[in-house]
């Protein structure tokens, strides 16, 4: 595997056109890649999930994580435009949706792209990359333990709305990473939404990890699961290698 890649901050078209910043890793000496746009979580635009963004790099993904607290908090720190988000009820989620379309029209216009998009996010994000997958043309999509999809619990963002009648749009197939202790989404609620996606023969792949609650790959916090996360990420790298690898 070549590891050699380039990582950067940028600037992209996102909802209605705004000007918003991103973080781009791409390989270096790849003739043809996929482009995955990178959701963060709800704890905002951070170092550890800019992390993960070089990781696809260095597996031969082009990965973008658009900044979905940009306008509201653009020289903020982290914690600081992710509390500014929260006190405003959350982005709303036609927001997200442009601003993954714009960072997947960003990735498709990048030299050597596949054309083939997928998308990819954790906690908040998990959900907003099942919103995504339901609202926009993606050839893969991944939900890492993201809540409020089936049920939306008591104290979450303003702008959570359920997004299981969604199910029909589901424009992609779907790997599902869940905790078998996760509270935010339990796993009754995985369960319903893979009965939704059988009845509508929507492809997925849901796997429930024993012993692993909420943020399991988060290796900076105690609820990271190293077991868990080491076959998460040899699922994600099946996954994608299936439905985002080949040329154009």
């Amino acid at each position: 595997m070549n590891e050699a890649l380039t990582a950067e901050t940028v600037m992209m078209k996102g909802h209605n056109g705004d000007e918003v910043e991103a973080y781009l890793a791409r390989p270096d000496g790849t003739e043809s890649i996929g482009g995955v746009v990178l959701i963060h979580h709800l704890p905002g635009y951070d170092s550890s999930t800019k992390e993960m963004a070089r990781k696809f790099a260095a597996h031969g993904y082009a990965a973008l994580m658009p900044n979905l607290y940009y306008r509201d908090s653009p020289d903020a720190s982290p914690d600081d435009a992710a509390a500014a988000a929260r006190a405003k009820g959350g982005v709303p989620d036609e927001q997200v949706v442009g601003d993954v379309a714009g960072a997947a029209a960003y990735l498709r216009g990048l030299a050597g792209s596949n054309g083939k998009i997928g998308v990819i996010g954790h906690c908040s994000g998990g959900r907003q990359a099942f919103l995504a997958a339901c609202s926009l043309p993606l050839d893969a999509a991944v939900d890492c333990y993201g809540g409020a999809v089936v049920h939306v619990p008591e104290g979450a963002p303003a702008s959570m709305k359920p997004l299981v009648g969604l199910s029909k749009n589901l424009s992609c197939p779907l790997l599902g990473l869940f905790g078998a202790d996760d509270k935010f989404p339990t796993p009754a609620e995985t369960a319903e939404l893979s009965r939704t996606l059988d009845e509508l023969s929507k492809p997925h792949e849901f796997r429930t990890f024993t012993g692993a609650g909420h943020a399991f790959f988060s290796v900076d916090r105690p609820s990271y699961r190293v077991e868990a996360a080491v076959e998460g990420w040899d699922k994600i790298w099946a996954f994608f290698g299936e439905h985002l690898a080949g040329k154009a």
